[in-house]
Formats: C-alpha cells, sequence, structure tokens
C-alpha cells in the first residue's frame, strides 16, 4: 500500500531555501545561522541546503529548520540539482539565497528552472569569475559584504539594478563590554589578570596571515615584556605555528587554545585584538572584539578599512607588514588615554553602524522585493498571454 502523501499547510509566509556551500565553524556559517535565527518567524519560513552533515547542521536542526543534504561541488550532479528542484517545487519555495560559490551555480541552475528568483550572498571581497558567470547566465541578484567588494562588482561592470551591499552586522548584546571572569580564557592559560593579552581570532589558513601575527608577536616580545598573545581559532596552519612559535622561542607566550565555544567572554578577556589577514571581507571577530570596546590594529584590505578608522578606533598597517603591527600595538598600551579612548569609540562605532539587526532587517527587505519583482513579472506576463 502506497504512503499517503502528507499535504503542507497552505503558509502566506515568505519561504526561503538557504543554499549554503559549506559547514565548517567560520565566519560565513556564523553569518548564516545568525541570519536564520533573526528573520521574523511570523514573516519567513526557512528550509535549508548543506553539502554535508556539520556542527552548522546539527545547530540549524536544533532551531527546528528542516535541513536537506546534497552534495555540492563546483559541477553540481545531476541528482543534486533534481532533488533542490524538488525540494522548491514540494515545499512552495518562493526565494532561494545562496552563500559561496558552489551555492551559488546550484541555486542559479534551480532558480533558472524553476523561475525563482535567486539572491547570492558573497562573502569574500571580490567576485569570482564562477559568481560572475553565473550571475550573468542565471539573471541572479548579488549581495556583497563591504564597500571594497561593492566598488569590484561595479568595476567589472555589473549593474547596480541587480546588485546590493548589506555589512554583516553584530549582536552587540552579546558581545559587549563586562567585568572579566575569573573563570576563562586567562585562568585556562595561567596568564596573570594585569598582563597585556593581545589576540588573534579566526580560521589558521593561508588568506588570514597566522604567520604575520607570530612574527608580530615576537618583536613585541621586547617591545612589550609582560605581554603575552593568544590565537584563537583552529585550521589547516595550527600545527605550522604551533612549530613556529616554538621555533622562535615563544612558547611561554604565544598560546593556541583551539576553537572556543564562549567567545563573548574571550574577547572580555583581551586587552586588543589583531586581525593580520591577507584577505578579508566584512570580518566578524573585528565586528565583535569591537563590540567588546577592543581597539583592533588591522591591515589594509577589503572591509576592514569600512571598520577601523585609523587613530579612532586602532590602527591599519599593510598586509604582511608584521613590524607595522608590533609598533602600532606597543603605541597603542604606551600613548596615554589612547587605550581608553579607542575602546569607546569602538564600541560606539559597531553599535551605531553594524547592528545584526539593522543587517537581517536589509536582507529580509531584499528577499521580499526579489519574491515581489517575480510575482509582478509573472502576472504581467500571463496577462500579456491571455490578451494575446
Amino acid at each position: 500500500m502506497e504512503p499517503t502523501p502528507i499535504a503542507r499547510v497552505p503558509d502566506s509566509r515568505l519561504h526561503v531555501l538557504e543554499v549554503i556551500g559549506n559547514g565548517i565553524v567560520g565566519g560565513m556559517e556564523s553569518v548564516v545561522q545568525r541570519l536564520i535565527e533573526r528573520l521574523p518567524r511570523e514573516r519567513f519560513a526557512v528550509t535549508a541546503l548543506c553539502p554535508f552533515e556539520s556542527p552548522l547542521v546539527e545547530r540549524l536542526r536544533a532551531m527546528a529548520i528542516e535541513v536537506v543534504i546534497v552534495p555540492m561541488p563546483d559541477d553540481p550532479p545531476w541528482p543534486s540539482v533534481q532533488t533542490a528542484l524538488a525540494l522548491v517545487q514540494s515545499h512552495g519555495i518562493d526565494v532561494l539565497h545562496s552563500h559561496l560559490e558552489n551555492a551559488h551555480l546550484l541555486a542559479g541552475l534551480v532558480g533558472s528552472l524553476s523561475g525563482l528568483p535567486v539572491l547570492a550572498t558573497v562573502h569574500g571581497r571580490q567576485i569570482s569569475m564562477l559568481d560572475l558567470e553565473v550571475h550573468r547566465a542565471a539573471g541572479t541578484h548579488l549581495n556583497v559584504v563591504c564597500r571594497h567588494s561593492h566598488l569590484h562588482a561595479l568595476g567589472i561592470g555589473l549593474s547596480a539594478s541587480h546588485l546590493s551591499w548589506i555589512p554583516n552586522g553584530v549582536d552587540t548584546e552579546a558581545f559587549c563590554p563586562r567585568p572579566r571572569a575569573d573563570a576563562g580564557l586567562r585562568r585556562d592559560l595561567g596568564i596573570d589578570a594585569t598582563a597585556p593579552l593581545i589576540g588573534c581570532v579566526g580560521r589558521f589558513s593561508a588568506e588570514k596571515g597566522p604567520e604575520v601575527f607570530v612574527r608580530a608577536s615576537l618583536l613585541l616580545r621586547s617591545l612589550l615584556p609582560d605581554a603575552h598573545f593568544v590565537m584563537v581559532g583552529d585550521g589547516p596552519m595550527r600545527e605550522a605555528m604551533q612549530a613556529m612559535a616554538q621555533r622562535f622561542g615563544l612558547a611561554d607566550r604565544l598560546h593556541l587554545p583551539g576553537a572556543r565555544h564562549d567567545m563573548p567572554e574571550v574577547y572580555r578577556q583581551l586587552d586588543l585584538l589583531v586581525c593580520s589577514s591577507h584577505s578579508e571581507a566584512m570580518p566578524l571577530a573585528v565586528m565583535e572584539a569591537m563590540a567588546t570596546a577592543l581597539p583592533v590594529i588591522g591591515t589594509r584590505v577589503g572591509g576592514l578599512p569600512d571598520l577601523i578608522e585609523p587613530g579612532r578606533t586602532g590602527w591599519l598597517v599593510a598586509p604582511g607588514d608584521f613590524q607595522g603591527i608590533a609598533n602600532r600595538v606597543a603605541h597603542v598600551f604606551e600613548t596615554p588615554g589612547e587605550y581608553e579612548a579607542m575602546r569607546q569609540a569602538a564600541r560606539e562605532r559597531v553599535v551605531d553602524r553594524f547592528n545584526i539587526e539593522a543587517s537581517v532587517a536589509a536582507i529580509g527587505r531584499l528577499l521580499t522585493e526579489l519574491a515581489a519583482r517575480r510575482t509582478a513579472w509573472r502576472g504581467a506576463r500571463s496577462a500579456t498571454g491571455a490578451a494575446g
């Protein structure tokens, strides 16, 4: 006997299919999770398409989000396209929202086959060739997260009508300055409460420049003899950075505790954050640190100049300039009044310009607008066909 299909209850909410191209513990995944958490449930229904089981998938399911797993290579197999298309049709999806190139390609194919609008958020600092090709072939709408990406997109010929610029946002209530807890990062690492603690937070991968932070730490050991340094995160270069610290004689000062799940408190245990990346867009670590009232020394790449106001919330240096990082860190600590002024200014800038509620509201408006445009276009086309 064939099972009876379960009838779906009519739903007036906008139904979004979030197509997520990866599932590692990273900035993109955190941005997507926070977006899904905060889209108003009375106005939006969300289903997620992911490439494999992961901690992100577990967190989404814990939020009562339906997650479907399909492979998402850069050349998606037909079963992935077919599964995604069936999901769109059976769930009454109104708009697809993709994250990363491979997800954009899959969403673009499914959007073209189903006639649905596709929003692709580009989390990197440049539009890739694959993103550009999918955009042009499938008529997708691109959203970028920093000024550098927006100017790059316009520079390579994208139409402003098919391009949006919505910065990432940070939860300024979760990430906020409070007195340091007695338990936490410093106690775990055996670091005195009064010692300056300079942090680097992010994935240990080449584009993040972890070796630049290690080299800056070596210089700072002479400039700030009491300071300690911590690299919070994980990734393929972690063991190489541990070996580098050993070779430089930094084992007693440079700490690599791995990924942490108490990040609001981790930032409160720090005195200053360094972002040594060679390539960035709008790094969440910098936004979270600033929301927690930390000055930031960062490289002049991607969206970091959107966040860091030199001399007010921190300083910017050239990519790879470990000596410049060390000098700026020492300057902040040694210049009377600068550190506290930067703490206050960093918090104010994020609260005023990069609050997550504003970011989520803007994404929600864009998704609604794209779905409405397609509905209006369909209606006009149907009327023209009927008149003919």
